[in-house]
Formats: C-alpha cells, structure tokens, sequence
C-alpha cells in the first residue's frame, strides 16, 4: 500500500468516526427535544391547574401528593437544565460539523493528489 494510499485510508477512517459521532449528537439533541416538549405539556397543565389544586408525583410504585408550587418549581428547573443542554449540544454539532468538513476537504484535496502523482509519472517518461 503506498503512502497515499494509506493516508487516504486513516482520512477516510477519521471521517466515518466523525459521521458516528455526529449521528449519536444528533439523536441525543432529538432526545432532549422530545423531553422538552413533554415538560412543556406538563407547564402548560400545571398553569391551568388552581393554586389548591392537588398534585401527585410518582415515585417508584408509588403517588406522593407535593404541593402544587414544588411540582412547577420542578418542572421549571428541568426545562432550564434541557435548554442549557440543547444548547450546549448545537455547540459540539456545529464543532464535529466543521471538523467532519475540513477532513472532506482534506480527503478530496490527498484523492486529487494521487490522481495527479501517476499522471506526472507518465508524463516524465
């Protein structure tokens, strides 16, 4: 296997760990998106809710009944914490994004090399 060859081969392999790594970003981005719809929905009922309204919280098999300003306190914090990640989490796509596009770019620049290398052979002989 020549030297080009070879480095194509480690690119080529860089890219697909990136292409994987991308992949499983992107799923737990879908993952935080669906959590936070769903507390959003909870928000959304909690605020039709009256003050004294009871609430029950389930813990293993279990109802506990919780006061209904702990239960929205609750809901609040999680959904401020699945914002920060979504965020957090567009931050390291955007990155793999631009990684995985600089390594395209340097498999599509080695390949180009390569086909020129035994053009320029020919031509010497």
């Amino acid at each position: 296997m020549t030297h080009m060859q070879k480095k194509l081969q480690e690119l080529s392999e860089d890219y697909q760990k990136l292409q994987t790594e991308l992949s499983t970003t992107v799923n737990a981005r879908q993952k935080l998106e669906s959590q936070q719809q769903e507390n959003q929905g909870v928000q959304k009922e909690f605020a039709k809710l009256p003050e004294d309204a009871d609430v029950y919280k389930l813990v293993g098999p279990v109802l506990l009944k919780q006061e209904k300003s702990e239960a929205v306190l609750a809901v609040d914090g999680r959904l401020e914490f699945i914002e920060k990640e979504i965020k957090r989490i567009e931050t390291q796509i955007s990155e793999i994004q631009e990684k995985s596009e600089k390594k395209k770019m340097e498999i599509i620049r080695v390949q180009s090399e390569a086909q020129e290398q035994p053009q320029a052979v020919t031509a010497a002989s």
